[in-house]
């Protein structure tokens, strides 16, 4: 089974200790050689030679090791100091062989040429070294097999690992196309299909794949913050993005993507949130790495927890033998796909914002001039192509647009809103899935935002929110009207159509937790202008806001229903209507178990809306609630600034009313202990 934690072109080799066994060394000396033999029916579409002498080789020592362990005979302990430093290049090499057959990344394998050839030549150096102090004569093997290994002792000495005619030639020819893109200059398909050609890299999905892995790489960097290969890694994602969108014509994504989407939901659904912790910080974590024990922490964790002079596990207890911390990139898209899947959203880190932030510029010259003719290439086809053309370039759109903000601002300018738009009447799901899921992307974008609304895109969106041939084209559809309201002058237009807030509402009730979050967003945004808080209300909001403020829904979910109707509670009419709505006991009780401060604070300010104003018939029943005052105290020492004013303003009007009613507070201290001043 290969390795997939393992970042590419890393050798985490381990020295075996003096103290192996040597049946325990022999052993694995056989398997990791038979594992190397077992490349040769792999595909090398780089460094073939190279690879085909170092599987060669191997082969002939394995052998050696078969014959020893079928005779076993007895190892001295010269012998064994040459096997355990056998041992060790044979697991880089086993390393480097996993990488260069490595699916998806084979452009990046082409352009790192050079370093890897160089990589075959240090191992076999060390081959040659430990060979040449083999004592063969204290091995009782064959003459055959002794002269097999001599044989391969001085080939190795003498042998040239270097880079291959083919592979430099496609060098050459790769970094031509991407001059010819810094200069903007649009590449020979011709040299293009040659360099595709060389990698076997025949289907949009392949060269996907490669686009995928070179984006990791990047997201590997910038966790890292190491960014002296970002310029080429993003000089090679625009040419592949270009290749992806111009070359490859017909896309062949559909079953294939459904299939690895299926595997990723039935393994999604079997994790909890618990699982995807820290250990460390018991936050879920962003940026997943392995330490010597197995075991896995968050980055940020368990570097305090090094910094701090700790050289043992923390769940474990257990010594480490290294303190190198191997990101495990499987766990992070299994984190990244549950989160996708239910809604959560994962606190971005410094460098995650930093990385967001640098996608505004492009991160090369050479992709900028790659996105330049790509963008054009799109917004042609989406006019004048066929119905798959224009299919092919919404999806393209759609994936360029995910989580680059250079790409999006490329992508309005090349006026790609406008046929988008009247994409989204197509009776193909598919296409009105790929309009629509492109358009909210671009409507991130400020410029994006004013184009949709100018060409006259609100209508047509407002149609598939209520009437989408699927119920997630119906949730991005929410998702766009959550981005056009959260500009102030448009929220009163959205609003005042009669049929986007019971659309929204409607999929409040009937979607999916994506689809009810983006509602629950895009209402809270509406609400914004005050203007629209009786269209809100008269559609009965607030009772279907108090329905999902259940312990079954996701807690941030919750925090967005608590979110709207603190804003509506600042009308009386809200007010009310929450108070029909017998919303104040499930608040109240959420104020006592919410984990999430921000969920508190809402929760006050909507008791503090209703007590303003509706009065004395809600502050009475307040203040009956004995455990409501331990709650608010607790947030005058935990809660955020304006949470302590507006519990201080809560305190302060319980207060009074048990004044003017002649009651004392029933607390388990004296008022004059507990009291605190409210102004």
């Amino acid at each position: 089974m290969r390795r997939t934690d393992r970042r590419i072109l890393t050798f985490p080799a381990v020295q075996p200790c003096k103290e192996v066994s040597p049946v325990t060394l022999l052993t694995s000396l056989i398997t990791i050689c038979r594992d190397i033999c077992s490349f040769r029916s792999k595909l090398f579409v780089t460094q073939r030679v190279n690879s085909r002498e170092a599987i060669r080789q191997t082969e002939i020592l394995l052998v050696l090791f078969e014959e020893i362990h079928e005779r076993n005979l007895i190892l001295s302990y010269s012998v064994i100091d040459c096997f355990v430093n056998l041992h060790f290049q044979f697991q880089k090499l086993q390393f480097l062989l996993e990488d260069c057959t490595r699916e998806g990344a084979r452009l990046f394998l082409l352009i790192k040429s050079s370093f890897i050839a160089n990589e075959f030549c240090m191992i076999f150096r060390d081959f040659a070294l430990a060979l040449a102090f083999l004592p063969l004569d204290l091995i009782d093997i064959t003459v055959e097999v002794k002269e097999l290994v001599e044989l391969v002792s001085k080939h190795s000495q003498t042998v040239e690992f270097k880079l291959e005619p083919e592979d430099g030639t496609t060098v050459d020819q790769l970094l031509s196309v991407l001059d010819q893109f810094e200069d903007r200059i649009e590449p020979s398909s011709t040299v293009i299909k040659a360099i595709f050609n060389h990698l076997n890299i025949k289907t949009w999905y392949a060269c996907n794949m490669e686009v995928k892995f070179l984006n990791e790489e990047i997201g590997i960097e910038s966790l890292s913050c190491d960014d002296k290969d970002y310029p080429l890694l993003s000089s090679l994602v625009g040419f592949m993005s270009y290749c992806r969108g111009v070359v490859f014509e017909n896309l062949d994504y559909e079953k294939t993507e459904q299939r690895e989407n299926n595997f990723s939901k039935e393994m999604i659904r079997c994790l909890n949130l618990n699982d995807l912790r820290c250990p460390i910080s018991l936050e879920l974590m962003t940026d997943p790495v392995t330490v010597s024990t197995g075991q896995t922490y968050d980055r940020s964790s368990i570097q305090k927890w090094l910094k701090a002079g700790n050289l043992i596990c923390p769940t474990t207890t257990k010594k480490l033998t290294s303190t190198e911390l191997v990101p495990n990139l499987t766990l992070q898209r299994i984190i990244q796909q549950f989160c996708s899947e239910y809604g959560i959203s994962v606190s971005k880190s410094g460098n995650r914002s930093r990385d967001l932030s640098r996608t505004s510029v492009a991160g090369s010259e050479a992709y900028a001039g790659a996105m330049k003719f790509l963008s054009k290439f799109l917004s042609k086809k989406l006019r004048f192509g066929s119905v798959d053309e224009k299919n092919k370039a919404a999806f393209e759109i759609r994936l360029l647009s995910k989580s680059s903000i250079f790409n999006r601002t490329r992508l309005v300018k090349a006026n790609t809103i406008p046929p988008l738009i009247d994409l989204l009447s197509s009776t193909n799901p598919f296409t009105q899935e790929n309009a629509i899921s492109a358009l909210l992307k671009l409507s991130k974008e400020p410029t994006g935002r004013k184009v949709i609304i100018a060409t006259g895109g609100l209508t047509p969106i407002l149609e598939l929110l209520k009437n989408g041939s699927r119920m997630e084209v119906r949730q991005i559809a929410a998702a766009i009207i959550f981005y056009l309201a959260s500009v102030e002058e448009y929220r009163e237009l959205i609003g005042e159509i009669p049929e986007t807030i019971p659309s929204l509402l409607e999929l409040v009730r009937e979607g999916k937790l994506c689809g009810k979050t983006n509602s629950v967003l895009a209402l809270f945004a509406l609400a914004l202008f005050s203007g629209n808080h009786g269209r809100i209300l008269e559609a009965g909001t607030v009772p279907v806001l108090i329905d999902l403020l259940n312990p079954t829904d996701k807690e941030d979910l919750i925090n967005d229903a608590l979110a709207v109707l603190a804003k509506l509670a600042t009308k009386a009419e809200g007010s009310v209507a929450i108070l029909q709505a017998s919303g104040i006991p499930i608040i109240m009780g959420y104020l006592r178990s919410l984990n999430s401060q921000t969920g508190k604070e809402y929760c006050v300010s909507i008791l503090l809306s209703v007590c303003v104003n509706v009065g004395s018939e809600v502050i009475g029943v307040l203040a009956k609630d004995h455990l409501l005052m331990a709650s608010l105290y607790s947030l005058l020492t935990e809660g955020t600034s304006p949470a302590r004013n507006k519990a201080r303003s809560l305190i302060k009007i319980l207060h009074e009313f048990h004044e003017k009613s002649g009651y004392g507070l029933m607390s388990p201290t004296p008022l004059q202990e507990r009291f605190v001043p409210v102004w």
